[in-house]
């Protein structure tokens, strides 16, 4: 199978004492490209050193997660519109909200969420959104902000059937992870329902890893597995899961040049 993963940490710390052997493992199972998420400011350099040496697999993004997002966050902001300005970036991410951590500074979240919608429009770039806990809440700001030219996936998606026609009708993806695979996951309930032109798949590495790992360090190289859930709900072939959601992110991800 030849697939892309479209959200992996792979600059993690947690892949500091094997990275090259994780990098080899990822290329042997097939992953053509992992698509990077930035956090914050602190997670530049390392995003940038993983595309340095991996550059023709390693993709980043530029973003400051919701988790993220304190009393400094314009000034985190100011840095990460710069690097915006001074070079190429696949996608606006990871951004968005999140009630399961701190609720105190939900309302700063949203507002750091809307100067970088306004980033991702101006410089017609896909946004790539976290929504633990909030996911109906990021829905309504993308409906607010959606002038027909936003674009981009809900990423880890574990909503309900309604909350992803919702967002399929914003023209948004749904990023498909590692919970897919879980028992009590619910993703049975929606994938079955919906089309796999509105799919793209990620593992979320070093979270939240796939059955049978499940517990263990995630990595790019289990993205199999997602693709083989997937299919299984979908009554289609593994490959053919691979091959379809690999368009999905290159048609989205598209404006990145290097």
């Amino acid at each position: 199978m030849n697939l892309i993963d479209t959200h992996a940490h792979i600059y993690s710390s947690k892949f500091d004492s094997d990275r090259d052997q994780v990098i080899e493992e990822i290329r042997g199972a097939g992953i053509e490209r992992i698509y990077m998420p930035n956090v914050d400011v602190e997670t530049i350099d390392r995003m940038l050193e993983c595309e340095s040496r991996y550059g023709d697999l390693c993709i980043p993004m530029m973003g400051l997660h919701p988790c993220d997002v304190k009393e400094d966050f314009q000034k985190q902001l100011y840095i990460m519109e710069d690097w915006l300005n001074r070079r190429s970036f696949a996608a606006v991410g990871e951004v968005g909200t999140d009630l399961y951590w701190d609720k105190s500074t939900f309302e700063i979240q949203k507002e750091a969420l809307k100067i970088q919608l306004f980033w991702a429009l101006e410089k017609d770039l896909p946004v790539v959104l976290h929504c633990r806990e909030s996911i109906d809440q990021t829905i309504e700001i993308i409906e607010e902000h959606q002038n027909g030219q936003l674009k981009g996936i809900f990423h880890c998606f574990t909503g309900t059937l309604d909350q992803a026609k919702r967002i399929i009708s914003l023209g948004f993806l749904l990023g498909i992870g590692g919970v897919s695979t879980y028992k009590n996951g619910g993703l049975d309930q929606v994938i079955p329902f919906i089309g796999i032109q509105n799919l793209v798949l990620e593992t979320d590495a070093p979270y939240l890893a796939p059955v049978p790992h499940r517990g263990k360090r995630n990595t790019p190289a289990y993205l199999p597995h997602i693709a083989q859930r997937v299919g299984g709900l979908l009554h289609v072939s593994a490959e053919q899961i691979a091959l379809d959601t690999k368009e999905n992110a290159l048609a989205l991800f598209k404006e990145f040049e290097r």
